[in-house]
């Protein structure tokens, strides 16, 4: 695969940014749960978050706050508010994973690079700070009015840039929230990153697929 597109469109947190959202789980309550039953608190602590994201838009504080609450519940837990803001409030903190400063300047200096992000303003722009790449755009779920994996989120990014489904390259450490809603709205050209946190696509969303950032500059011909 060799691909110049107009602009190279990317998932933040878990792609770019390195999103540590289990060691947070792990820090409020390991030691209330068997070790056991803590890894399956972090996996439906995952699939909560997927799962609040679904319907209209709502702060992500909010989107924390229902999946925490959800969480605790289906493990006999006692759900604090506090706990959601630490998580929430630790966001922005959050750097990039090592591959992705140097690579990423690199393509920058040849394609637009743009992010569409499941964030709050008021987080996202600390952590593309940390990236140390120029970018091009930056949109949120909050400018969107609505959360990958839902197409309006995409819509609204495509709307923006006033380009096509076929005028980008996307890419994404996450196929749940990225891969496949692209694949659904006409995004041909796809990057998976595997950095092992989410399962593999299945072949028929065709799709690139990369260890990590490096990888990206001979996708596209740099």
């Amino acid at each position: 695969m060799t691909f110049r597109p107009k602009y190279i469109t990317f998932d933040c947190y878990g792609t770019l940014t390195y999103f540590p959202m289990h060691q947070m789980a792990y820090d409020i309550y390991e030691g209330q749960l068997p070790p056991e039953q803590m890894r399956l608190f972090v996996s439906d602590f995952a699939d909560y978050r997927f799962d609040e994201v679904m319907g209209d838009w709502k702060p992500y504080h909010e989107v924390l706050q229902s999946a925490l609450e959800r969480t605790c519940k289906r493990h006999g837990l006692a759900y604090r508010d506090e706990d959601a803001r630490r998580v929430y409030d630790a966001v922005p903190t959050w750097g990039p994973h090592a591959d992705v400063p140097h690579a990423l300047s690199r393509v920058a200096r040849k394609i637009p690079l743009v992010i569409l992000s499941n964030a709050m303003n008021e987080q996202i722009h600390s952590n593309v700070e940390k990236l140390k790449a120029p970018f091009h755009k930056i949109y949120t779920a909050q400018d969107a009015g609505a959360y990958k994996p839902r197409l309006a989120a995409f819509e609204y990014m495509l709307d923006q840039l006033g380009c096509a489904p076929e005028d980008v390259l996307h890419v994404s450490a996450n196929p749940r929230y990225d891969i496949f809603p692209a694949d659904n709205l006409g995004i041909r050209n796809k990057v998976f990153v595997n950095r092992g946190h989410e399962p593999r696509p299945n072949e028929a969303y065709s799709f690139a697929e990369i260890r990590d950032i490096n990888g990206l500059p001979a996708l596209v011909g740099l």
